[in-house]
């Protein structure tokens, strides 16, 4: 027997690559510190692998049976991304207007946080669960490629729960006022993304349409 019927290298590949260039963990570093950065390390770690989890969760589900979801709901890719959109618009609007940010949220409102918009839409959002259903597709039944498939979605999460659970060493050097800026920086760009998102949507109903 082949390699490729155990384990389809070129999907681990493609699917990992794909999966880090859209999930982007670097990029969640700074909206995690600006949810989180001046929590205790215990709660900032916590909440890195609750965000991962969730993620991984979601990613799993649709990877399982996003296909038969979203036609039982009737609910395309382009709903997902205009839904996606608003809600990260939103947090981003607090981060941007500072909004919460002289309060102390409970252990119930960090939970939420590694929830919404971590965990999903940030992380799980619309373009990782399109690609994932993509390349289950691409799959077509062979068990290599499904098993490639599993270990490219765990790879990323682990990468990604990583650059999540060490941005303490960030906080060390960039202090109290550089997690503020930080806190701008990545209100401006979750807003940039929320656009996109639903721009994205508004083209694929039209194309649909």
């Amino acid at each position: 027997m082949a390699i490729a019927d155990f384990f389809d290298v070129k999907l681990f590949l493609a699917s990992s690559i794909t999966l880090v260039v859209i999930m982007d963990p670097p990029g969640t570093v700074p909206v995690f510190l600006s949810l989180v950065g001046r929590k205790p390390p215990a709660v900032r770690a916590r909440a890195a692998r609750q965000a991962a989890l969730v993620s991984l969760l979601v990613i799993s589900l649709f990877a399982i049976a996003g296909q038969a979801i979203l036609a039982y709901l009737g609910i395309g890719v382009p709903a997902l991304q205009g839904a996606g959109g608003l809600l990260l618009l939103l947090i981003a609007l607090d981060l941007l207007t500072g909004r919460g940010a002289t309060s102390e949220p409970n252990v119930v409102e960090d939970v939420n946080v590694a929830l919404v918009p971590l965990g999903t839409p940030l992380l799980a959002g619309p373009g990782a669960i399109a690609a994932t259903i993509v390349f289950v597709r691409q799959a077509a039944g062979h068990v290599g490629a499904y098993v490639a498939l599993a270990c490219a979605i765990v790879a990323v999460h682990v990468v990604i729960y990583a650059a999540m659970r060490f941005s303490g060493v960030v906080i060390r050097v960039i202090r109290e006022s550089g997690i503020t800026l930080l806190a701008k920086i990545a209100g401006l760009l979750l807003a940039a993304i929320a656009v996109e998102l639903v721009a994205n949507s508004v083209r694929g109903f039209i194309a649909g349409g």
